[in-house]
């Protein structure tokens, strides 16, 4: 969904690589420099990735396939459902949003000393786009004065506190719950296999009804009768998609 608005696709070391060359010199894959050791053993590098995500995504401008999904939900019951952290929903205007891998918007601290989660309003990361590392400060808990992270699930990570994101995935479960046995459709964007968080979501969520569409231009195969693949971006398909509805 964000690769249409200008954002990089993480998928595979070649595509991180093309858009953080620093970490191909490094020998870093995206699941090495997402992992949260490296807020304890190197800040700077751990902020440097992270800082510069939180002021692309600021910057980005969602593009006009989030404006079809926005005439749709101001036309039916809408859910979004994403794994995206960059807030491009809420950006558009959507409600309804439940990020089950948290988000960048928002940050935890890493000592874990009580202090509930907050938001980055305000924060901002000098970041060197040569070495691709932090310069000091680097931002803090509130609270106790210690490191700051991103409110995300990273790989490998034991210490992301859900709490944000367990209470939107309790009004998406209700929501589920409501309006199911009306038969559902679901929209699936751009979902990959590698970690597959919303695919099966969405396969779980159509399960009755077989009214899934799958828009993705690389996997965008769906199991016999469960609903239909469409090997193609996000934009153009939306677009499409629109046009017949209406």
């Amino acid at each position: 969904m964000g690769v249409d608005s200008g954002l990089p696709d993480f998928r595979g070391p070649e595509g991180f690589w093309r858009a953080y060359p620093p970490y191909a010199a490094l020998g870093l894959r995206f699941e090495q420099i997402a992992d949260p050791v490296h807020f304890g053993d190197d800040p700077q590098l751990a902020w440097g990735f992270y800082g510069h995500r939180l002021a692309r995504y600021r910057a980005t401008v969602p593009h006009v396939g989030f404006a079809v999904l926005g005439r749709w939900a101001a036309a039916r019951p809408t859910r979004v459902f994403t794994s995206n952290v960059d807030g491009q929903f809420q950006r558009a205007g959507l409600a309804g949003v439940a990020e089950c891998h948290g988000s960048i918007h928002h940050l935890q601290c890493t000592e874990d000393c009580g202090q509930p989660v907050w938001t980055a309003d305000g924060i901002t990361v000098d970041v060197d786009e040569v070495s691709m590392r932090a310069s000091p400060p680097l931002p803090s808990c509130p609270a106790c004065g210690a490191l700051a992270r991103p409110n995300i699930l990273m790989f490998g990570d034991v210490e992301w506190l859900p709490d944000r994101s367990s209470v939107q995935m309790r009004a998406h479960r209700a929501w589920l719950r409501e309006h199911r046995p009306a038969g559902m459709a679901a929209v699936e964007i751009g979902a990959g296999t590698a970690i597959p968080t919303v695919r099966r979501e969405a396969e779980l969520a159509t399960a009755a009804s077989g009214a899934l569409v799958r828009i993705n231009p690389r996997e965008p195969d769906v199991r016999h009768g469960r609903g239909i693949g469409l090997a193609a971006g996000a934009v153009a398909t939306l677009l499409a998609l629109d046009e017949r509805l209406s």
